[in-house]
């Protein structure tokens, strides 16, 4: 099913408004901002590619119409219910439950480093020390020359992205709630 239902949002609101610092935004992302970040990853490369902070499925419900290299699927996503959830609509991807354990979870399951991560982690409001340590896994768990791409809502994330990452272009989606920005970046 291609666009979020009532009952998405609903419950999207709903576990933002119990936990805000990790939801990040009132609604799922739209298919605007899904259809920017996954036509910047290079599928042809194959392999495999991670969804960060996959939540309820507003994204994952297109990487189908982009993977065209048959690429590997892995969604990270702590949320226990929206976790049951992805892996009910998505059996043919894998998903675990932290980012914070990326390279943990690849070893585990023999997948090779990865070609892409996309994610929708809102970076800002974690506390530095984690805002690190899950900078430091995704770059990690990349392949040489792998791709990085995250939305944000704002350009403050941009110095400690750079840090790590070769920002290639930022782009502005405006038709999301709330307007986001797609950080598209490569491992260094």
């Amino acid at each position: 099913m291609i666009g979020s239902t009532f009952q998405d949002k609903f419950l999207f609101l709903y576990k933002y408004m119990l936990s805000p610092m990790q939801i990040g935004s009132v609604t799922p992302s739209s298919k605007y901002l899904a259809s920017k970040m996954l036509s910047s990853v290079d599928w042809d490369r194959g392999g495999a590619v991670a969804e960060l902070g996959a939540g309820s499925g507003a994204v994952t419900k297109f990487i189908h119409r982009f993977n065209t290299g048959d690429a590997t699927i892995v969604l990270f996503e702590k949320d226990a219910q929206y976790r049951r959830k992805l892996k009910f609509e998505f059996p043919n991807y894998l998903c675990f439950s932290d980012a914070e354990n990326i390279r943990w979870d690849l070893q585990a399951n023999q997948i090779e480093p990865l070609d892409a991560i996309i994610s929708g982690l809102p970076f800002f409001n974690f506390e530095n020390k984690l805002r690190e340590q899950l900078l430091e896994e995704i770059d990690s768990s990349l392949k040489p020359d792998g791709q990085f791409i995250a939305f944000q809502y704002s350009l403050q994330m941009k110095k400690a992205i750079e840090r790590r990452f070769e920002i290639e272009k930022i782009s502005f989606v405006p038709w999301n709630l709330p307007p986001a920005f797609v950080y598209c970046c490569r491992k260094k």
